[in-house]
């Protein structure tokens, strides 16, 4: 069976959908996790590294002291092992740095449903797709756009990784769990946080078929 580790950078955090569309085509999910209290796992027996999402910041100095600086040593591992990389929002941004892009702050976060604008025929789905960040990512040399909105890239590849910006493992149950470990954030943004969950749950079928679209358009991209 070929196998898919995923890094999560918090409890709440799960592989969600995108877990469900990489089991439905023969992955074992492995979910590790990584934070200043976490050792590094290895890559040794993997086919596949998923990065998930984080509450943190690439470019913070001390969460790169932390934590994250080992995160990149994975990325180079990755590289070196030939193990392609499917990153989602941190996880696209931890891509894109590493690779010599940059990552800087939004002066708009997206939080909730956004369609976005498949480019260079990528076939990525326009959406709806789930959005919940601050920062966005200036790509570097090499890397192809695959989508993008007004306010960020929203998908790209880089050799035979693939990042986006948004978040296709998202359904409501996932969302409640983020929202009870602090949703402070959102609401300073003007976020209705329970109509976003009802709007979230009347979404999931299809982001379920999105999401298995997304990872068959990654496997496609990784044998080319």
């Amino acid at each position: 069976m070929t196998r898919a580790l995923v890094l999560r950078h918090h409890l709440e955090d799960h592989s969600g959908l995108i877990g469900e569309a990489f089991e439905s085509r023969g992955y074992e999910i492995d979910l590790r996790m990584m934070n200043e209290e976490s050792a590094t796992p290895s890559l040794e027996g993997y086919d596949v590294f998923v990065i998930l999402g984080s509450k943190s910041a690439v470019y913070d100095k001390e969460v790169e002291q932390a934590w994250f600086g080992r995160e990149i040593e994975l990325i180079a591992e990755a590289e070196r092992r030939d193990i392609p990389v499917f990153g989602i929002c941190f996880g696209a941004q931890a891509l894109c740095l590493y690779h010599g892009g940059v990552v800087e702050r939004s002066n708009e976060p997206e939080i909730g449903w956004y369609e976005i604008d498949e480019r260079n025929d990528s076939g990525v789905a326009t959406g709806p797709w789930f959005e919940f960040h601050f920062d966005h990512c200036q790509l570097p040399d090499g890397a192809q756009l695959w989508a993008t909105s007004p306010r960020a890239v929203q998908a790209f590849c880089v050799g035979r990784n693939v990042g986006v910006q948004f978040h296709p493992e998202i359904d409501h149950l996932q969302l409640k769990d983020w929202f009870a470990s602090g949703i402070e954030e959102a609401r300073d943004f003007g976020v209705d946080v329970e109509a976003l969950i009802e709007q979230t749950k009347l979404e999931t079928p299809a982001a379920r078929e999105r999401a298995l679209d997304l990872v068959d358009l990654f496997l496609t991209h990784i044998k080319n």
